[in-house]
């Protein structure tokens, strides 16, 4: 399984359903979402400034990920941004498979 970040923001529609049913229920309704996506999270936090919500979820397959970017970003009351996460070991087994590369102009 990989794990994924996900930084989301609501519009003004998002931003009062939040404030009407609160912090707890939305985070429930999105595990709900990603579990019935056969993932779970890791952590679920809120912030204000630049990112409403910070989310670390493990899912079981990019497709998996995507599927659920599209049903957010879909619903028009918010947005998310998604980037993959690696551990340390998977950053050692790239740096040992990487090949050869020649810059520009040498």
């Amino acid at each position: 399984m990989s794990k994924y970040l996900i930084k989301a923001n609501y519009n003004s529609d998002g931003a009062a359903g939040l404030a009407a049913k609160g912090g707890s229920a939305r985070r429930d309704a999105v595990g709900k979402m990603v579990a019935e996506a056969g993932g779970s999270i890791d952590c679920f936090y809120y912030a204000w400034g630049e990112t409403d919500a910070y989310l670390v979820v493990e899912m079981p397959s990019d497709e998996a990920m995507l599927g659920i970017a599209l049903s957010v970003n879909k619903s028009g009351a918010t947005t998310i941004t998604t980037t993959p996460l690696m551990t340390p070991e998977q950053v050692d087994a790239a740096a040992s498979s990487a090949p050869g590369y020649t810059p520009p102009g040498k």
